[in-house]
């Protein structure tokens, strides 16, 4: 088997997992579109990130059932910059390959996504190990999104990706290219080649190849990425085609099936165990209601394949299962992460993101007041280009996010607190400011589809550290407060949650009846912190704990 998602290595003769099953999702909270790849013991599953830094999310595993964040892949600003990218923008899909010592990692940044256009660059990056050292990406062609590198028995390497077409009353989604890719060099060579336009299902993106018993199989993304999902295999005799669909339909969707706990079930992708099982990787969806609202984003699921006797992989019905056969691995659990961090490093933990741009010492400082993350403010809500949000992704219907927040505002235009945040325009916000009086006060702002919405404020001592909680009890959200050591007060009324996510944010359509603008992220909860007049406020944050309820 000659794939850009695992590598070969001797059967394991080890027990089954003592659980017997692994639980869906495996990667739960906004981890979409995954990737995943086995180099000898080790399996690693990379997510999309979008505007939030580090880029590219990697997660590690020995056995497919526990899982823990590595550092982030592109992790300084001369390695990705999101400055000014949009809502959903960013890095999206990425592909993590080994080959030749080396893995590589292919993804794209996305600049813009409105209007019928994509402005949509490709970069190649690799490293010795997955935690890094990274080099710098190389960009390639922007001529579509989804890039993936496959790397052939014959040592040939090519790139895969979506081909997009701008032009209206066109699909733009016009088909799968391949292109040889120079490893050595680092440069794509040779002719393009569409390989596949896809099925009537439509919307084909995000391809990844693979070879088994002298067949080419192309496995793709389509439907579009909500409701009506799936993965669909193709395959060839040669690389570049032609290649026929699975006559039996899509390896998997939840189409048809809103019942079905886990929705959106498409963008997938391989691998073989050492004992030589077979899993799929993909995202997937859990909504409030059926057809509802995902609040918590796309999330990352395995399921268990099979391969037909006429030699096509199968998933069972073809419908996501909450609950898989473990595969025939000893277990191998990780150190589980503390509830709470009391910033006492050097580094922020893996499971914080960023807003933008990438944590950094001219906007963030953990060494100036000790056992404090100090978070310099930046521009309001609405910025692009320099927010201060250190945020963690929401992973279960009921969880919260407490924090103590140190902060004297000079005025109005000087903002600190806690969020729940989906994007520039959807959020909850209870922060620390000043009142027309210039007195302290802590207040909830909310903003729903960019309409901005005053909620309660109470009143605070002049001095002092407040500590803030938000929690997320689905459908619904709310806001407490209390001096350090004492007991909590609701601050203002609950909240609706639901506008945090995918369904809310890009519900809006175009006059072409697609939407607006597409929402491909999910909530989470965070420390945030503005400055709208540049003129140097910062906020101290003395610890934040996270918990699942």
């Amino acid at each position: 088997m000659t794939t850009g998602a695992t590598t070969a290595a001797a059967p394991s003769e080890t027990p089954a997992h003592p659980s017997g099953a692994l639980t869906n999702p495996v990667l739960p909270g906004f981890h979409p579109d995954p990737s995943i790849l086995r180099v000898g013991d080790d399996y690693y599953l990379a997510t999309s990130t979008f505007e939030w830094h580090p880029g590219v999310r990697v997660h590690h595993s020995r056995d497919l059932v526990h899982w823990r964040p590595l550092p982030g892949v592109l992790d300084e600003r001369r390695l990705l910059d999101l400055s000014g990218v949009p809502d959903s923008g960013g890095v999206w899909a990425p592909c993590l390959s080994y080959a030749h010592g080396l893995f590589h990692l292919v993804f794209t940044r996305v600049d813009n996504h409105h209007g019928g256009w994509w402005d949509a660059q490709n970069y190649v990056t690799t490293a010795p190990t997955a935690s890094g050292p990274w080099s710098d990406p190389v960009p390639v062609h922007a001529r579509g999104f989804d890039p993936s590198l496959f790397h052939d028995q014959d040592g040939a390497c090519w790139m895969l990706s979506l081909t997009g077409d701008w032009r209206p009353r066109r699909d733009p989604f016009a088909g799968i290219q391949a292109q040889r890719w120079d490893c050595a060099a680092g440069r794509l060579t040779g002719e393009v080649h569409l390989i596949f336009h896809g099925t009537d299902a439509g919307v084909t993106e995000g391809p990844h190849l693979y070879r088994r018993d002298g067949h080419y199989y192309l496995m793709t993304a389509e439907g579009g990425t909500s409701y009506d999902h799936q993965v669909t295999v193709a395959r060839s005799r040669t690389l570049l085609g032609p290649y026929e669909p699975d006559p039996a339909g899509p390896t998997l969707t939840s189409r048809h099936r809103p019942d079905l706990p886990l929705q959106k079930a498409g963008h997938g992708s391989l691998v073989e165990t050492q004992s030589g099982e077979w899993y799929l990787a993909h995202l997937t969806g859990r909504p409030d209601a059926p057809h509802g609202r995902c609040v918590l984003g796309r999330e990352t699921a395995l399921q268990r394949v099979r391969w037909s006797e006429d030699g096509w992989p199968r998933v069972t019905d073809g419908i996501p299962a909450e609950r898989v056969p473990a595969p025939r691995l000893p277990a191998h659990p990780f150190p589980a992460e503390p509830a709470r961090d009391d910033f006492d490093g050097d580094r922020l933990g893996p499971h914080w993101a960023t807003l933008r741009r990438p944590a950094a010492p001219d906007w963030l400082d953990l060494a100036a007041r000790p056992s404090h993350l100090r978070i310099r403010g930046g521009q309001s809500p609405r910025g692009l280009r320099t927010p201060s949000l250190v945020a963690r992704r929401a992973g279960s219907f009921h969880c919260s996010l407490a924090a103590s927040v140190d902060f004297d505002p000079a005025d109005v235009r000087q903002l600190a607190g806690i969020t729940a945040y989906y994007d520039t325009r959807n959020w909850h916000y209870a922060y620390i400011g000043r009142d027309d009086d210039g007195r302290r006060v802590l207040s909830v702002l909310s903003c729903d589809d960019g309409d901005r919405v005053e909620g309660a404020a109470v009143a605070l001592p002049e001095t002092g550290a407040v500590e803030l909680r938000v929690t997320l009890d689905l459908p619904r959200l709310r806001f407490e407060h209390r001096p350090p050591g004492q007991r909590w007060t609701p601050l203002g009324a609950a909240l609706d949650a639901t506008i945090l996510s995918d369904e809310h944010a890009g519900e809006k359509q175009a006059p072409d009846g697609r939407a607006a603008s597409p929402a491909f992220t999910g909530a989470f909860l965070g420390l945030w912190v503005q400055d709208i007049g540049a003129d140097g406020a910062h906020a101290d944050f003395d610890h934040a704990t996270y918990r699942e309820h």
